[in-house]
C-alpha cells in the first residue's frame, strides 16, 4: 500500500502498486492530459513505471523546463529510428543528451550526407506525427544478448557485456525499434513535438578510443517550442558571424599552423590588445595587494608527484629528460610553484594574507581533437593567483576577490554572471575530514559574499572545492571563466606552513583563484563579444588618419605624432586611393575613429570625424578632438581615477 507524498504535502493512499500516470488522473483529467513526466523520490520517471513503496512524486508537465532533456533523449531515438528506416544496413551505438541538443553515433561504411540529414530530419517530423507509444522493458543478460545478436548489432552486444551483472537492463520501444536504455522517455513520440533540428554530422571512435572503429555521429538540437529553437538558430548564425577564427583573420590579429599545433602565433595587431589587456589586470592586481611572480616552466617530475598533479595530470604534461636521467615537465599549472615561492624564508601569521599572482604561462597535451581556435589551445597563459591566507582570513579575502572579478567583467562589457559551486568529484586528495573542512569554509565564504550559488556536485578540483563564475555574452552564451577554489591539501602535501600567533607552525589555506582563466580564451570571448568592435581602449589601431590629396601628408604626419605623444594608437593610410574606398575599406576592418583630412581640414587646423558605425562626419579642431578621444581612449580602470 504505497503512500504518496505530493509536492504540496497532501498524501494519496493506494491499495496496490500505482503508476504516476494513475497519480495525476486521480488529481484531475487535465493533468493526466498534459502530464508527460514524474519526478519520483528526485529520479524522473516514465508515466507508466509502477511504483512499489512510499515515494514523494511530482508529475511533469509538457512545457515545463524540466522536460527538455527528456524531449532531447526521445529525439536521439526517434533520429536513430529514422536511420534504420531509410538505412537499414546501419548499425546503431548510443545516443546521449548534450548541451543544447543530441547526437547518435552510427556504423555506416557510406558517408551521411548534408542531404541525408535533411531525409533523416523529414522522417523524424513523420514518426513525431505517427505518435508511436514508447514503452519500458526489463530483459534478462541472456534475452538482451540474443535480441541485438540476433539483430547484428555488435556495439550493444559489447555495452551490454560490459554492464555490471547486478544492474538491470531496460528497453525503451516505440514502433519497430527499440533501444537499450536507463530512460526514462515521455509517453510517446507526439509529445517530443517539432521543435528539432539536425546540424551536422563527424567522426567519433567508438567509446573515444583511436584503435576501435570510426563511426558517424549525428548531431541535433531540440528544445521544448519552436520559438526557443527559433532563438537557438538565430543564435548560432550570429556566432558564425561572430566566429573568433574568422575575425582574427580578417582583423591579422593571430593565426594557427600545423608546426605549432594548439600554440598562437600572435601578429601585431592581436599582440597590442592582450597586451593592453594584460597590463590592466597587472593595474587592477596590484591596486588590489597583489605581489607579481614568476615561475619555472619546466620543474622535475618529484614536485608534481609530491603535489598529485603528476597522477592526475600526467597524460597532459610534456615532459623532457635530461642526460642525468632527470624527468622534467613543462608546468600545465602554476599552482605548486607559488608554494615554493611561500616557502622561501619564515613566514608568520603577520605576512599573511599573501596574494601572489602570476601570468603564468602552462602547457597541456589536449587531443587534437578538441583543438578549437584559441579558445582550446595547448600552449596558454593563465590570469592566475594564490591568496595564502589563515582560515579566520578566507571569508574577507573570498568577499574581496568577488568583489574584483565582478568589477573586472563589469569594465569588459559582462554584467550577467552566474555562480557554480562544486564540490568534492569521485577521485579527490585528501581525506573526507579535510573536504568537509574545506567545502564548508568555502559555502560560508559565499554566504558572506551573498552569492546565489547553483550547486554542480563532483566537478571540484581534485585538492579542494570551488566557485566557477560563468558570464553571459552578448548573445546570450554562458562562458565559464573565473574560479575561486579553498585548498586545505596542497600546503599540507608541499608542506607549507607560517608561525601562528601563539608561536606554533600551522599550514596556511590556500585560495586559488583566476578571473579570466587563460589569456588566449578571453581573447576569443572578447572577439566575439565585441564582433570584432573592440572598445576604443582595446582598438589596436585607435585612429586612422585618411588623407584625400597628397596636400595632407604633412598635416596628418602632425596629427599622427601629437596624438602618440598622447599614448593614442594612430595609423596613417596616405595611399593615392579614392577617398570612399579608404573610407570601407578601415569601415570594413572596424576602425573605431577616423580622420578625414583634406584641404578644408588643412587650412582650419581641423579634423573630419567619422566614428564606426555612423555615416555622419563632424568637423572639429584638432585639438579639442584630441582631447575628447584621449580622455575616451583611458582603459575603464584609469577612466575612474581620471573622474575622481
Amino acid at each position: 500500500m504505497p503512500i504518496i507524498t505530493l509536492p504540496d504535502g497532501s498524501l494519496k493512499t493506494y491499495n496496490s502498486t500505482v503508476t504516476p500516470l494513475k497519480i495525476a488522473e486521480d488529481i484531475s483529467n487535465s493533468l493526466k492530459k498534459s502530464s508527460v513526466i514524474a519526478k519520483v523520490n528526485g529520479e524522473y520517471w516514465d508515466l507508466s513505471r509502477e511504483i512499489l513503496e512510499d515515494s514523494k512524486v511530482a508529475i511533469i508537465k509538457k512545457g515545463d523546463p524540466e522536460t527538455i532533456d527528456i524531449i532531447r533523449h526521445d529525439c536521439a531515438h526517434i533520429l536513430a529510428e529514422a536511420v534504420l528506416e531509410i538505412f537499414p544496413e546501419t548499425q546503431v551505438t548510443i545516443g546521449p543528451v548534450i548541451e543544447n541538443g543530441f547526437y547518435y553515433d552510427f556504423y555506416r561504411k557510406t558517408p551521411f550526407t548534408t542531404e541525408d540529414l535533411a531525409i533523416i530530419e523529414k522522417r523524424m517530423h513523420e514518426i513525431v506525427n505517427r505518435n508511436e507509444s514508447i514503452n519500458r522493458e526489463v530483459l534478462s543478460r541472456d534475452d538482451a544478448l540474443k535480441f541485438y545478436e540476433d539483430k547484428n548489432e555488435p556495439f550493444k552486444v559489447e555495452l551490454i557485456r560490459d554492464i555490471p551483472n547486478d544492474q538491470q537492463l531496460t528497453f525503451y520501444k516505440q514502433g519497430l525499434f527499440t533501444d537499450l536504455c536507463r530512460g526514462p522517455h515521455l509517453r510517446s513520440t507526439h509529445d517530443t513535438g517539432h521543435a528539432f533540428k539536425l546540424m551536422s554530422v563527424a567522426g567519433a571512435y567508438w567509446r573515444g578510443d583511436s584503435n576501435k572503429p570510426m563511426l558517424q555521429r549525428i548531431y541535433g538540437t531540440a528544445w521544448i517550442n519552436e520559438k526557443d529553437l527559433i532563438k537557438h538558430l538565430t543564435m548560432l548564425e550570429e556566432a558564425e558571424k561572430r566566429d573568433h577564427r574568422k575575425l582574427g583573420k580578417a582583423q591579422q590579429l593571430f593565426h594557427i599552423q600545423e608546426e605549432a599545433t594548439g600554440s598562437i602565433f600572435w601578429h601585431p595587431s592581436g599582440w597590442t590588445i592582450y597586451q593592453e589587456i594584460e597590463a590592466y589586470i597587472r593595474r587592477r592586481l596590484k591596486k588590489a595587494d597583489y605581489q607579481e611572480v614568476k615561475t619555472p616552466q619546466l620543474i622535475d617530475r618529484k614536485l608534481w608527484e609530491s603535489s598529485g598533479h603528476w597522477e592526475k595530470f600526467r597524460e597532459h604534461m610534456f615532459t623532457s629528460e635530461t642526460d642525468e636521467k632527470q624527468t622534467l615537465a613543462l608546468k600545465p599549472m602554476n599552482c605548486p610553484g607559488h608554494i615554493q615561492i611561500f616557502k622561501q624564508g619564515l613566514k608568520s601569521f603577520r605576512d599573511l594574507p599573501l596574494r601572489l599572482s602570476e601570468f603564468g604561462a602552462c602547457h597541456r597535451n589536449e587531443p587534437s581533437g578538441a583543438l578549437h581556435g584559441i579558445m582550446r589551445v595547448r600552449a596558454f597563459t593563465q590570469d592566475d593567483a594564490h591568496i595564502f591566507c589563515t582560515e579566520e582570513q578566507i571569508n574577507n579575502e573570498s568577499v574581496s576577490f568577488c568583489e574584483l572579478l565582478t568589477s573586472i567583467y563589469n569594465d569588459f562589457g559582462f554584467e550577467n554572471i552566474t555562480i557554480k559551486f562544486s564540490d568534492r568529484p569521485e577521485i579527490r586528495a585528501g581525506d573526507d575530514k579535510t573536504w568537509d573542512q574545506a567545502e564548508k569554509a568555502l559555502m560560508d565564504a559565499s554566504d558572506v559574499a551573498g552569492l546565489d550559488v547553483i550547486m554542480n556536485p563532483g566537478e571540484g578540483a581534485f585538492y579542494g572545492p570551488k566557485l566557477e563564475f560563468v558570464l553571459r555574452d552578448a548573445i546570450g552564451r554562458d562562458w565559464q571563466c573565473g574560479t575561486l577554489q579553498v585548498d586545505f591539501v596542497l600546503p599540507e602535501r608541499l608542506k607549507a606552513e607560517y608561525i601562528a600567533t601563539d608561536g606554533s607552525k600551522r599550514r596556511p589555506v590556500m585560495l586559488h583563484r583566476a578571473i579570466l582563466g587563460s589569456m588566449e580564451r578571453w581573447f576569443g570571448i572578447l572577439i566575439e563579444q565585441y564582433a570584432g568592435k573592440w572598445p576604443l581602449w582595446l582598438a589596436p589601431n585607435q585612429i586612422v588618419i585618411c588623407t584625400i590629396t597628397q596636400d595632407a601628408d604633412k598635416y596628418s604626419d602632425e596629427i599622427e605624432m601629437r596624438a602618440e605623444k598622447l599614448g593614442l594608437r594612430v595609423l596613417v593610410d596616405k595611399r593615392n586611393e579614392k577617398i570612399g574606398y579608404k573610407i570601407r575599406e578601415h569601415s570594413e576592418k572596424k576602425v573605431p575613429i577616423l580622420f578625414i583630412i583634406g584641404n578644408k581640414e588643412i587650412d582650419n587646423k581641423e579634423v573630419s570625424i567619422r566614428r564606426l558605425g555612423s555615416k555622419d562626419q563632424k568637423n572639429i579642431d584638432l585639438e579639442e578632438a584630441l582631447t575628447i578621444i584621449e580622455l575616451e581612449a583611458l582603459p575603464p580602470d584609469l577612466a575612474r581615477m581620471k573622474k575622481t
